[in-house]
């Protein structure tokens, strides 16, 4: 049996219960019974079609169309220790840091209410929600706690339970990683994006002009008309060097296993 070593536990000698690095990844390592398996969940890296699959392989549901219990579940299957150690196969799925946080932005900036008002009470109501241009978000990560408000657009990092795991694939090259995990894991992996709409696959992307700018209530007006702006089409120069910079961590990290290929900025 492999050795597994955990990431973050010798990173504090407090109880390992009270270790809130390894808490964070521990909780989003998910099991899959029938394989021995740990799939790590980065939030916004595909995670409502991984979260359905698992939930229909490991018995909780029957049906895709009952899609709507993995929001109330999201940590149902989260692993214990001995799990974590004795994992027979171990997963996880990254996302270029530009194509994610632009998906975050479009999702759950412009479109979820409740996720943009929380991030402009952490500003200290400098401005007001509807004002959350891309440029706006992108500069408030700078600072730490902003940037570990929310698990959306928290470091891909920081969900990494094992200093080293199994298989690592790329949301960009899906269709690999799908034949392969179902191999591995004998799971069947459910395409959830038709029922949960969080992505912009249904929109016609726009890329005539910069959004970086762009208001909030503009941004829907545009995807009320089925329209979305190309996620590159959000960047300027700024903002690339920006992000570069906040996520340098999780651009290494993709780098390291994919290169710069599918890299939105490479």
């Amino acid at each position: 049996m492999k050795k597994r070593q955990l990431n973050y536990t010798a990173n504090s000698y407090v109880k390992l219960n009270k270790n809130m690095q390894h808490k964070l990844a521990q909780n989003h390592a998910l099991r899959i019974y029938n394989s021995n398996s740990i799939y790590s969940f980065i939030p916004k890296n595909g995670c409502s079609t991984m979260r359905l699959s698992l939930a229909l392989a490991n018995g909780c549901i029957s049906d895709p169309k009952d899609f709507e219990w993995i929001h109330n579940n999201s940590l149902t299957f989260s692993a214990d220790l001995p799990s974590l150690l004795l994992a027979d196969y171990t997963f996880v799925i990254l996302r270029c840091p530009f194509a994610r946080l632009a998906s975050v932005y479009l999702d759950k900036i412009v479109s979820t209410t409740w996720i943009r008002r929380s991030l402009q009470n952490m500003l200290k109501g400098k401005l007001e929600s509807d004002e959350m241009t891309f440029r706006v978000f992108v500069k408030s990560l700078i600072h730490n706690e902003t940037l570990r408000h929310n698990i959306h657009w928290r470091p891909q990092t920081d969900f990494l339970v094992y200093k080293e795991y199994d298989d690592y694939f790329n949301l960009e090259n899906f269709s690999f990683a799908k034949d392969t995990i179902e191999s591995k894991t004998h799971i069947n992996i459910v395409d959830a994006r038709n029922l949960t709409r969080h992505g912009i696959d249904s929109f016609i992307l726009n890329s005539d002009s910069s959004y970086a700018d762009y208001l909030v209530e503009d941004l829907q007006k545009l995807k009320r008309n089925g329209q979305a702006p190309q996620p590159s089409a959000l960047y300027d120069d700024e903002l690339i060097t920006l992000v570069q910079n906040i996520y340098k961590e999780d651009i290494s990290l993709y780098k390291c296993f994919f290169g710069n290929e599918n890299l939105m900025f490479s």
